[in-house]
């Protein structure tokens, strides 16, 4: 395979992080450099109007609306959860954290096809932050995965209003 080389600074002026993650994965798979053109694309306008719905039911506490974009099959994962059931994130991330959350600003919402990630600012009703990256995989205009990034318990909402950090 005869290419060009790419830095890590190029790939993410050009593209973020997912041309990153293409690209480091071409040079290590021994794809050819044509194969990264559809890189960048942009998540589906459906795809990202499903991702906004998402937040939009967090921010007005509607969970018949979020329970409506998880697919049958969904799954959240986070540093404290694994792939935990539509069930279990009701009960371990809805009933815990919506009541604290006065609203998400999205920063960022980028990637390819039907997965996106989300780099927002969340704002608790007491009027403090937390900064969260989340991935989404989505099929059929709902939600199919969500894997949430975060530092540790102390970018909870919960913990953020309590004063934990």
């Amino acid at each position: 395979m005869t290419g060009r080389a790419t830095s890590r600074r190029m790939a993410l002026r050009a593209g973020g992080a997912c041309t990153l993650a293409a690209t480091v994965g071409a040079a290590t798979a021994g794809i050819s450099q044509m194969a990264l053109a559809d890189v960048g694309a942009g998540v589906s306008s459906t795809s990202e109007e499903t991702v906004r719905k998402w937040y939009a039911a967090w921010d007005t506490k509607d969970l018949r609306l979020l329970t409506m974009l998880m697919a049958d099959d969904f799954t959240f994962s986070s540093p404290l959860d694994d792939h935990i059931s539509r069930m279990a994130y009701k009960t371990q991330c809805w009933d815990t954290q919506h009541n604290l959350i006065d609203r998400f600003d999205l920063l960022r919402v980028f990637g390819s096809g039907n997965e996106a990630f989300v780099l927002y600012n969340g704002y608790t009703k007491k009027g403090n932050i937390f900064r969260n990256v989340e991935y989404f995989q989505l099929r059929d205009d709902k939600v199919k995965a969500l894997e949430c990034y975060f530092g540790g318990q102390d970018s909870f909402p919960s913990s953020v209003d309590t004063g934990k950090t």
